[in-house]
Order: structure tokens, then sequence, then C-alpha cells
């Protein structure tokens, strides 16, 4: 904190010398833009920013007054914002998607295997076909689907395709066979093959059992993983995002992310999570976490764990079985020794963690972990988080607070999982669960993030969903369990100061403030002139990294 904070003196002594020497900064005026300062939400017409950073917001007229050399831009009455943050994305994945069968508006098996015979159609060439996006929820389907459905479409190549929330996989009986996955097979620790009346593999893997086809699926190739991260890069400027958590960074990732930035060509801000702390992580940490790289365009200074699966797929651990399905409790992916002693390694080599926990059981041991870690290794003060956090017991909520933990949720789980999850927890058990207020009145920061490519990266649907706890068409009307919606500014923090803060680059970016980096988006309309419902409906115009257009 003490290097950006000094980062920042620098920056503003330099702009008083430009100034002195009467260098021209640039000036946009009639902008109707908003920003936080402190706990205050500031109103502007204008924003003065030169060599990347910040100098004013403020009145335009009197701007124009301060700095009459300036370059005038006029922003035509848009609305204007900080760039918006997402806490916890997946880039790759988000890149990836925009090539494989896309299921995720699949109302019906049958409607899902007529997208994925068209994508066959157009993939001669392909040797394995990939896809993802299903739910056999929206498909009223009571179950999960099969393989023979899928070799339906695709019996000759591998056909995998991934659950929208990327803890089950979808197999044909090709890809059974390519993965050797037969009648024998055991259940990984921290994964169900799903069986037959005759135990024979019916063609769903969830979470850890997703391991045994991974590893036998052809990996991207580096121009292929070139080529989708720069697509994601572009789809998440276009939606309004300047900076993004990726949540489960591989070696190779990192060294894209460090080539692009090299290259001038990272137009997101990111901040790498290192999958586990495995053998990624021994290479990457060899010289310790990665800080502010390339003008704050990359930090590789977090680690990401996993302590079970997800709701929709009956992977998330839960202490008592689930409603609607009393044979079931879920998954924890490890033990609580060994998950304690994973935490300790990230934190004694300075790491942020930041902990998967979706079910009451897995957010428990995580906390259990991260109290027993602070008392061996410290590393209370590495703003650590668990991701989702996502069905807590009311008496562990407490707890985030007490252990100095950061929540870091995605509003549209909620609205997407409202359908299910009082059919998989019961009503009781929703108490505690997507539980923003409870969390926010006790002072505990909630980085908001959407986990794309399973949500919509469109950081506007989170701040619809954060509000309203509605689905795009206004149901159920008054909200789901309104009772834990945020505030409109508790919101937009999320996505922009608190974000900040969860990556340690508050000082740097999150709000337009003399000396942070002029990273702002256009908008068609005011966010906080904007009725509520619509607030999904918001599209962004421009982006701006550093005071340069990149959408």
């Amino acid at each position: 904190m003490k290097a950006n904070g000094h980062r920042i003196t620098v920056a503003i002594v330099l702009f008083a010398v430009a100034l002195a020497a009467n260098a021209a900064p640039t000036l946009l005026e009639n902008v109707d833009g908003y920003t936080l300062a402190g706990s205050e939400l500031r109103h502007f017409s204008g924003l003065v920013f030169d060599h990347g950073r910040v100098i004013e917001t403020g009145d335009a007229a009197a701007l124009h007054g301060a700095f009459p050399t300036a370059k005038v831009i006029d922003g035509g009455g848009r609305g204007l914002l900080p760039g918006l943050i997402d806490a916890h994305g997946h880039i790759v994945g988000l890149g990836v998607q925009s090539e494989r069968a896309d299921l995720t508006d699949t109302r019906s098996l049958a409607d899902a295997q007529q997208k994925i015979r068209a994508y066959r159609a157009s993939r001669p060439y392909q040797r394995w076909l990939l896809g993802g996006g299903w739910n056999q929820v929206l498909w009223s389907l009571g179950r999960f689907p099969l393989a023979a459905e899928l070799d339906a479409v695709e019996k000759d190549r591998p056909a995998v395709m991934e659950r929208v929330d990327g803890h089950a996989k979808w197999l044909n009986s090709a890809a059974l066979r390519a993965a050797g996955i037969g009648k024998g097979t055991p259940d990984p620790v921290g994964g169900r093959i799903e069986r037959d009346a005759n135990g024979d593999p019916s063609g769903v893997l969830v979470d850890k059992a997703m391991d045994l086809i991974d590893r036998v699926v052809p990996p991207l190739t580096d121009t292929e993983r070139r080529r989708v991260v720069l697509a994601a890069l572009k789809h998440m400027n276009g939606v309004g995002l300047t900076a993004a958590v990726d949540a489960g960074s591989s070696a190779s990732d990192v060294a894209l992310y460090r080539k692009l930035a090299d290259e001038g060509q990272l137009s997101v801000r990111i901040y790498a999570m290192i999958a586990d702390v495995g053998p990624d992580f021994a290479h990457l940490s060899k010289q310790g976490p990665v800080i502010g790289y390339r003008d704050d365009r990359l930090s590789v200074r977090a680690v990401k764990l996993f302590a079970d699966g997800a709701l929709g797929s009956r992977g998330a651990a839960l202490t008592a079985p689930y409603a609607d399905s009393p044979g079931q409790r879920g998954l924890l992916f490890m033990s609580a020794n060994d998950m304690e002693k994973k935490i300790e390694t990230a934190l004694r080599a300075g790491y942020q963690v930041g902990v998967h926990a979706i079910g009451d059981a897995g957010n428990h041991q995580v906390l259990d972990a991260f109290e027993a870690a602070y008392r061996v290794v410290g590393g209370r003060e590495l703003r650590n988080r668990i991701e989702h956090a996502q069905i807590v017991a009311p008496e562990d909520i407490p707890r985030f607070k007490q252990l100095d933990l950061i929540a870091s949720m995605q509003p549209t789980h909620a609205t997407s999982d409202m359908n299910m999850a009082e059919d998989r927890l019961g009503r009781e058990r929703l108490r505690g669960a997507y539980a923003w207020r409870t969390f926010l009145s006790q002072g505990t920061h909630i980085a908001g993030g959407s986990d794309f490519p399973i949500e919509s990266d469109n950081p506007f649907y989170g701040l619809y969903s954060a509000v309203t706890r509605t689905d795009h068409a206004g149901q159920p009307a008054g909200g789901w369990h309104a009772e834990e919606a945020m505030t409109l500014i508790e919101a937009f923090r999320a996505y922009t100061m608190d974000a900040a803060y969860a990556e340690h680059l508050e000082l740097s970016i999150g709000s337009l403030e003399p000396g942070k980096w002029a990273d702002f988006i256009l908008t068609d309309r005011s966010l906080f002139a904007t009725p509520a419902s619509e607030i999904w409906k918001i599209r962004v115009e421009q982006t701006w990294v550093a005071g340069r257009q990149v959408y």
C-alpha cells in the first residue's frame, strides 16, 4: 500500500510540473458524471486527465477556467462512471465460450440437442466437440442428461458439454471411453460419477470427477489461448469493465497476460489468482507476488482454492442433506487439515487467498481454516476472501468480520438460483443465503463480480440484481428475499471501490479522484437517474483505460 501511495504522490507532483510548463491536459465536458470519494457520492459535469491519470473532476465551466489550454472533448450528455471492476471471473473461459457450443439460452433438452447438432455441422474438422451453459433445472428435466442423449447428436467424436456453473460435465459415450470411465471407475475425492441403476456411468461428471475428462481433452495451443484472451478483453471493455480478477490462473495464462501487458494490449487490468498451490504456484511464486506490473495492468498476488462444488449440481457442501435429495450433502474437495495447510502455504509466501465456498459446510470449513492458519503464520492483513460466500450459516456470518475476510459475491447468482435455491435448501437455510444486507450491516466489504462466463460479464446486470433481486422481467414482484438487497450506492461501491480494495488497488483505481488512473466509461444514460427496473438496460458507449479509449 505504501508503494501505491508513493506513486500517486509522485504523479500529483508531476501533474503540477506539467501544468506549470503549460502542458495541455484533456477536459471531457458535458457529462453526467458520478464517482465515490470516501463515503461521499460526487456528481460532476467535467473530468480533466493527463498522462493517463485524473487531475480533477467538477463543474465543467470552472474546469475550463482552471485549465484554459486543455484539449476539450464533448461527452454529449452521456453518463460517466469510473471503470467498473469484476471481482471474480474467468478470462480464458469467457474467450473460449465464443468458440464453443453455447447452450446458455436453451430451455429444453431437445433445444440443447438442436444447438449441438448445428454446432457439430459447422465443425466437421474438430476432433472433439466442446461446449457449455446447460442447466437441467431450466429444462425441467428432473434429472441430469444422459450420455445416450448426447450420442443421439454425436456418437463418433468425443463430446463434452459443461454445466452453466462449471461444476458438472455432460459426456457422450465416446468421451467416456476416451477418459477410460467405466463401471469400475471409483468416484474421486470431492467428485461424483453419475450412474444408472446398474452402476454404469450415465454421462455426467460432478466436480472433481471432471478431472477424469479434463486430462484427456486437448489443451489450448498458445495461438488459441492468445486469440480467446484478446476476444475476452474486447468483450469486457464493451460492457464497461476496466479491471477484473481472473479467479484461477495457470502459469500459461500469467505468461500471456504479462506478454500482452508488455505489448500494450492488456485493455483490462488483470488481478490474477494462481490456481491452487501446486507446481504453477511453486514456479510463479519464486520471485514473490507481482504487484502493479506495467502501470497496474497486471498483479499476481493471490491464490485460488476450492472448498466445494455448486448448488445447481448438488455439489455445494451442506451441513444437512439437500431438501430435494435427502441422500446427498454435496462434496468437500479436501480435508480440513489439507485446507488449512494450503492456506498456510499461500499466506506464508505473502499471497492473498480466495477460497471458493458455496455451501454452509464449505464456508464453515474455510472459516475454521483461516482462523487456524492465522494462528500459525499470520497473514490477516492480506485481505483474504471467500469467493461466493453463497450459503452461510447465520452464526458463521459474523466470523467474516472477526477474521477480516472479504465476501467476494456475485449478485446475479441470486437471481439465477432463485428458481431452485429453496428446493435445494428448504426455507430455513435461506436465512444465510445471498445475504448481502447482513454482510454489509456488520461492516464486511463485498467485492462485486459475476463469475463470468457462468453469468454474463455485463456489470449492469449485477448492479440490477443487487438492487432489485428480480429477473429482467421484474419477477418476483418486490424482489426475492428483498430484505437482503443493496442500495444503489452500495452496489456501485461493490463494483468500484470495494472491488478495488479486494485487489489492494483502491489508491489507484475504483474512483475518479486526483492522481488515480483515468479509467472511466461513458454510458447511454446516467446510472443514478435510471429507474432501478431499467439498470440492466444501460449500455456502454465508450470505455477508457489510463486516459486512452479502448472501446
